[in-house]
């Protein structure tokens, strides 16, 4: 076992040791929230457990935390989902939609709280966003119809004069293809060629980047997936080397050096879940609690990305700013 394994197995032998103590002393179970993540997210993850605070759970005494990290491994996902249920947790969080998926595929039973994740009804995961059913229910991050968004706005931060633009993608992620599909129709109409570049690890990102300098790319659309997110700064680096403006999905890109991301506040998707984890613990059914689409989207920009490629902000684009990291 690696240092970073034997950390987290560490970490959560001593949660378990905490919620141990505390049956012994109340003679009653609490709660066990769980998280599974196929990248290491823990920030967001603290966010639940924030806004869980504040509504009045105190960890190791009224409630207590599981946490799964596949570190980019999608297969790990669903050994990690069988754990928890073997554990009998009584919520499963997750992040993305291959976690949900896989946590979907193992119990039919334990209420799932999707904090981040796309496509849930066209993936068997909901019934509807109005009326789930099931064990699954959540946020959706919607990141597949704001993809084609992405596009124009990167088309506006160059002044329309992109001819061709690379869209980075992870393979083995699904629900990366309603992504490109976007993107492709929004590139079609403005007559914008497009390159699609998959990668099936982090090692082979170096060689994605020289692909898109070859093929005389101007920018390069990021799809998020948890590889991707994992890589965030290596990515960031390559564009930047590469002089590739960048868009992405998460603020959390562009704090690593990416140029500009358009997308919901993923702390904020977290916080908004940990609401649905305390309605499921008071005795909602997660079928009947209807799926939330984020009510707010932020631009973000990285002022000194921009002045390492020469780019100047547009003033109108610059007024919708939601944040400028300098």
């Amino acid at each position: 076992m690696d240092r970073r394994g034997a950390l987290a197995a560490t970490a959560a032998f001593a949660a378990s040791c905490v919620a141990t103590v505390a049956h012994a002393q109340t003679g009653r179970k609490i709660p066990v929230v769980a998280h599974l993540d196929a990248s290491e997210r823990s920030e967001w993850f603290a966010a639940l457990k924030r806004q869980l605070k504040d509504l009045g759970y105190v960890e190791g005494s009224t409630i207590a935390y599981e946490t799964r990290t596949a570190d980019g491994a999608l297969d790990r996902l669903r050994p990690m989902a069988q754990d928890l249920v073997r554990l009998k947790v009584d919520v499963i969080v997750t992040s993305g939609t291959a976690a949900a998926m896989a946590a979907k595929r193992v119990t039919t039973k334990i209420p799932i709280v999707m904090a981040t994740g796309t496509d849930q009804v066209s993936l068997g995961l909901a019934a509807s966003l109005a009326h789930p059913g099931g064990n699954v229910t959540g946020l959706s991050t919607i990141t597949s119809e704001l993809s084609a968004k992405r596009f124009e706005l990167l088309r506006e931060l160059l002044t329309n004069k992109l001819a061709r633009v690379a869209v980075l993608w992870h393979a083995e992620n699904v629900s990366s293809m309603a992504s490109i599909r976007d993107i492709e129709t929004a590139a079609a109409k403005a007559a914008v060629a497009l390159q699609p570049v998959s990668v099936g690890s982090g090692e082979e990102l170096a060689d994605a980047f020289a692909a898109m300098g070859r093929e005389r790319a101007q920018g390069v659309i990021v799809v998020q997936t948890p590889l991707m997110y994992a890589e965030r700064k290596t990515i960031a680096g390559l564009a930047l080397k590469g002089r590739l403006p960048s868009m992405f999905g998460a603020a959390e890109f562009v704090d690593a050096g990416g140029l500009v991301s358009y997308g919901p506040s993923y702390p904020e998707l977290y916080r908004r879940a940990a609401i649905y984890v305390d309605k499921i613990l008071r005795g909602a059914s997660p079928g009947a609690l209807p799926i939330e689409e984020p009510t707010a989207v932020e631009l973000v920009v990285n002022a000194s990305t921009a002045k390492a490629l020469a780019i100047t902000i547009p003033p109108a684009m610059l007024a919708r700013v939601s944040r400028v990291i300098s």
